[in-house]
């Protein structure tokens, strides 16, 4: 499931991210974790189990890996595709969404997985402060974009690893 992101939070971002869309990062987050809570309990009522992942809960910092891949998820249950900007790209709010994953045995429809990309798009590659984007997504230099976010959290007093760039410019 996904929230889109504010556009007009994100036009806020010029040189860094800002301490308002670190609150509106962690309040959209905080929203889809209720949402999956929510669901969870539902999904446990009709007698199926249920398992909420959290939105933003980073389990190894320096590997950048949570429980879960959320754009992994989306991508298989056809909400969009991976992009040069290694997030999901939705259809029609590019990579402005937040993602967060229910697991569950009730039977679901099956979705197909999206047939897109960025086309000729390199705006994400242009913007990246930390020059972690490439060509393609299996190229992003994870560590890069990595050393840009602690240089930002620091820098700036933002005390979470958020850029939103690529975000930003993305359709």
């Amino acid at each position: 499931m996904g929230v889109r992101v504010s556009e007009s939070v994100l036009k806020g971002i010029k040189n860094h991210p800002t301490r308002h869309y670190l609150h509106h990062y962690k309040t959209i987050n905080y929203f889809l974790d209720h949402i999956a809570l929510k669901i969870t309990l539902a999904i446990e009522s009709m007698g199926f189990s249920a398992m909420p992942i959290p939105t933003s809960q980073i389990i190894d910092w320096e590997k950048q890996t949570a429980h879960l891949s959320h754009k992994m998820i989306a991508f298989r249950a056809g909400i969009g595709w991976i992009g040069r900007n290694n997030l999901l790209v939705h259809p029609d709010y590019g990579a402005k969404i937040r993602l967060v994953t229910v697991l569950t045995d009730l039977p679901l429809i099956e979705n197909r997985i999206v047939e897109g990309d960025c086309g000729e798009c390199r705006k994400c590659i242009e913007i990246c402060p930390a020059g972690a984007l490439k060509e393609s997504y299996k190229d992003y230099d994870k560590k890069a974009c990595l050393d840009k976010l602690k240089y930002f959290s620091k820098t700036y007093g933002i005390g979470q690893y958020i850029c939103g760039f690529c975000v930003k410019v993305c359709r």
